[in-house]
């Protein structure tokens, strides 16, 4: 398994990291948590040392499930644990809202270390901006939180270049996730080449696109209950039979230059695109990480990225981001 260090810290995952959100439950149609805990067990065996999860997965679901697997696999030392704060809910609230407030962080760095059970986090980043709390203010509670040994490095999701200038004022900086796959690019317009030219890293989110880069999807798929595909545009007709038709061109193109499936070629992509880029690869059952072990000794070449891209243009003519994820401000 290829790792990355992270700079500035002591920090060197494995760059390839499980993403929980799915184990959390919430907004993907249920989950098991004995399961969920053999997938995170499956994680680890096969080389992934980082864990990425929120509390806002399942209202705090996903963090107590990563913190009974990692406390019944007994490797805390080899992993590297990171966690969000900046989402808040409430009783009888469906859904999240943003709150990068002070009060709100520091109840949630220690809602987090209690149901992950560590005593530290190791990466702990602002979920969303939150543009009713200022930037000084909540850049400034994260680099207390750094400064007391609570967090290892800091972080930032969904920031922009500037977000991320403001944040730097107060606060150190290391890393920024944006979402990205070979269907949703539009990071690499802003945020990638900031994130490469500042040298910082990046954790990538959405690496398999909510599953369509799978390889596993037809067009009578079907989701079930609160599932957020349900609300994609990417799975509504028409867009979906061209996602579907991209798919399909990708998986023979991975197929005939490198004997590889489709799942496999994005996420080397998203590796050989980005030097600094760890991939988050979404899971909640043990066979959905089998494949991680097929993405390692191969490469693409500069020609073939850009091959690939050309193949998704080809057969996405209106594309669309993952906006329709981001939660609400408050209303106060």
């Amino acid at each position: 398994m290829e790792t990355y260090k992270i700079p500035g810290t002591e920090l060197e995952p494995s760059r390839i990291a499980l993403g929980t959100w799915a184990i959390g439950g919430r907004q993907w149609g249920g989950t098991d948590d004995a399961q969920a805990i053999r997938t995170i067990h499956a994680a680890i065996d096969r080389g992934i040392t980082l864990i990425d999860t929120a509390p806002a997965y399942g209202f705090g679901h996903s963090e107590e499930v990563v913190g009974k697997a990692i406390a019944e696999i007994g490797q805390r030392d080899r992993l590297t644990i990171a966690t969000k704060v900046g989402l808040e809910w409430g009783d009888g609230i469906q859904g999240v809202v943003r709150n990068s407030t002070p009060a709100r962080i520091e109840k949630e760095v220690d809602d987090s270390l209690r149901r992950l059970g560590v005593d530290a986090i190791d990466l702990y980043q602002v979920h969303w901006p939150d543009p009713k709390a200022p930037m000084e203010d909540t850049a400034r509670t994260m680099e207390r939180l750094y400064r007391d040994g609570k967090i290892r490095a800091i972080g930032v999701s969904n920031f922009s270049p500037e977000q991320c200038d403001a944040f730097r004022e107060v606060a150190p900086l290391h890393a920024v996730q944006p979402p990205l796959n070979l269907f949703e690019r539009d990071a690499e317009r802003s945020i990638i080449p900031y994130a490469k030219r500042d040298g910082l890293a990046m954790l990538t989110y959405g690496a398999l696109c909510r599953g369509l880069l799978t390889g596993k999807m037809h067009r009578d798929y079907g989701f079930s209950g609160d599932d957020l595909r349900n609300n994609d545009p990417k799975f509504q007709q028409p867009r979906f039979d061209q996602y579907l038709a991209a798919v399909e061109a990708l998986d023979r193109f991975a197929q005939e230059r490198h004997g590889k499936r489709v799942l496999e070629l994005a996420v080397r992509w998203l590796l050989d695109r980005n030097a600094n880029g760890i991939a988050l690869w979404g899971a909640r059952r043990p066979d959905q990480v089998d494949p991680v072990e097929r993405i390692a000794d191969w490469t693409l070449s500069y020609e073939e990225i850009e091959e690939i891209e050309r193949i998704v243009d080809e057969h996405v003519q209106d594309p669309v981001g993952p906006e329709f994820m981001a939660p609400p401000t408050r209303d106060v």
